[in-house]
């Protein structure tokens, strides 16, 4: 038997073209002999389709476009995810399913039993679990245990779930087994994928065709890395990252392939791989997020620091340099080398730039709202009416002109709030939002590491906001380097204060951190959508209340 896996990027409730390019690798896999053809988790409507999932005709749709799949099912089957109703009256009136097609129609469906709901997932918010109908499919003489994505994780000691489907589908002597999935990228995850996958083949002793979306979806970026593993869970062969793909494996072959194990089997083995996956992560949300919503032109701010510079070059590799423009916007306090770095940038990508001076509009509001301020003294107030007027700014040509604004706020910044709503922290897509500022500058070297793309004094100077005389980051905040690592341990890890004093971080230090990041919720709850490549990233994989007492 010959299987294809097809690792493609659909968009969401696109039932049109979703149904095209799905019969399109179809018919592709018949001329190449496959007997069967495997796409992802929920292919048919996109992942995660959230709350569509309530609308009737939504859910119709999606029937009919199976249906129309199933009329190309004619000498090969097919498996897509989709929907599936729930005839009962008793639980939700949906299933995850994984749609089992040949001769034309709907051979059997699959519905998931493990629905995650941690994280970025909400699956048992719309769909029933499967309860007690597990059943092998038979085609062509081989007995395939189909399963789709959770179905077959909870498979390593600390587990999760009660029940196991594989535990039911090996009692029935199944030949193979295929899951689909719809796994989101962060970074480091394509490591515990492969432990899984590796394990369940192992365990089962059966070879294992793992199929995995690719593209972005808003936050959610899917990195594809679709697999296939033997019997002894060895990787015979890895699909591509961050790009569409298609294979054909002839299941004789993979019974009997050898191969190395599954650690060493990485398309990503570099000293430099984990900056190299976020790099391509951020270029296909980027990318992913315009192409999906129909717009071709970014702009965004161009201080001469770090975050912007980032942003700029990571845009126009996703973009082309002639739909993104950097708008340079100075004030009496800034320094001379945040116009001259800005500028040396743009050469290096032969990028466009506007250059807007805020300081008479920055005059003019303070001579119409200054008597208002009764005599007080400059304070935070006046640094973020210069931010606010950026924004305007920024907010104005995006109409005018029809730009997304990207926000270039990083991880550390939107941590512990330092940036002002409604300025520096507006836009339509945040690109780094859920990279650490230590972090930023190592993909600035990454970016740097064939020749220098962004200028080297952007990288080496103090950060700073240039919002008043002579300011520094480090006014305000605790040197980059250790804030990170206490926000990473907090965050990612959910170390609580006694651990992170047991780390050594000083005491007093700990408190303000933990606390600046729980009183600053309500700013991230304003902020645009975060490209995800950590584990725990702001907005969909964190939920906290914002009026809240806890370590604030």
């Amino acid at each position: 038997m010959k299987i294809a896996l097809a690792q493609i990027n659909t968009r969401i409730g696109d039932f049109e073209e979703n149904t095209r390019r799905i019969c399109e690798y179809i018919e592709r896999s018949k001329r190449d002999g496959a007997d069967i053809i495997v796409f992802p988790e929920l292919i048919v409507c996109g992942y995660p389709p959230l709350d569509f999932l309530e609308f009737e005709d939504f859910i119709n749709r999606c029937n009919t476009a199976v249906e129309e799949i199933a009329k190309s099912c004619i000498g090969i089957a097919a498996i897509v995810g989709s929907p599936n109703t729930n005839p009962k009256s008793e639980g939700k009136n949906l299933f995850n399913a994984a749609f089992f097609l040949a001769d034309g129609k709907t051979h059997q469906v699959v519905h998931k039993t493990l629905l995650p709901t941690y994280d970025v997932f909400d699956e048992y918010r719309y769909f029933e679990p499967n309860q007690n109908l597990f059943k092998c499919i038979d085609y062509k003489g081989v007995r395939i245990a189909l399963t789709i994505c959770e179905d077959l994780w909870d498979i390593e000691e600390d587990k999760m779930y009660t029940n196991w489907p594989m535990e039911e589908l090996i009692g029935q002597k199944p030949d193979v087994i295929i899951n689909i999935a719809a796994s989101p990228f962060s970074d480091g995850h394509e490591h515990s994928r492969k432990r899984v996958l590796h394990k369940a083949s192992q365990t089962y002793k059966l070879p294992l065709f793992y199929v995995n979306h690719v593209g972005a979806q808003t936050e959610l970026i899917f990195d594809g890395g679709s697999m296939v593993l033997n019997r002894e869970g060895n990787i015979v062969c890895e699909m591509d990252y961050f790009k569409e793909d298609f294979r054909v494996f002839d299941l004789d072959w993979v019974k009997t392939a050898k191969s190395v194990t599954y650690a060493a089997a990485s398309s990503f083995i570099s000293e430099d791989s984990s900056i190299e996956r976020i790099h391509s992560a951020l270029i296909l949300g980027i990318r992913d997020y315009f192409r999906k919503l129909g717009f071709k032109k970014a702009i965004l701010g161009l201080s001469g620091g770090i975050d912007s510079a980032l942003v700029y070059t990571l845009a126009i590799e996703a973009l082309g340099n002639e739909n993104v423009v950097g708008v340079m916007m100075p004030s009496h306090y800034s320094s001379d080398h945040s116009i001259s770095d800005s500028e040396k940038l743009a050469k290096n990508l032969n990028g466009i730039t506007k250059l807007i001076p805020i300081k008479p509009s920055f005059d003019s509001l303070l001579e119409s709202i200054g008597p208002n301020f009764d005599h007080q003294k400059p304070d935070v107030t006046e640094e973020n009416i210069q931010a606010r007027i950026r924004g305007l700014i920024l907010m104005a040509l995006s109409n005018k002109d029809g730009y997304i604004l990207l926000n270039t706020s990083n991880k550390s910044e939107a941590a512990v709030g330092y940036g002002t709503l409604y300025g520096d922290m507006c836009g339509g897509l945040s690109v780094i939002g859920d990279v650490y500022k230590t972090r930023a500058y190592e993909l600035a070297r990454y970016i740097n590491r064939d020749r220098e793309v962004i200028p080297e004094n952007i990288i080496t100077k103090a950060p700073s906001a240039e919002l008043r005389p002579d300011q520094k980051d480090s006014d305000s905040l605790p040197e980059y380097d250790i804030l990170d690592q206490v926000l990473y341990n907090y965050i990612e890890l959910r170390k609580g204060p006694e651990d992170l004093l047991e780390m050594g971080f000083d005491k007093a230090l700990v408190s303000r951190v933990l606390r600046l990041v729980n009183l600053n919720e309500y700013k991230r709850h304003q902020t645009p959508p975060i490209l995800r490549v950590t584990p725990k990233a702001f907005g969909l994989g964190r939920r906290m209340p914002i009026v809240a007492k806890y370590l604030s």
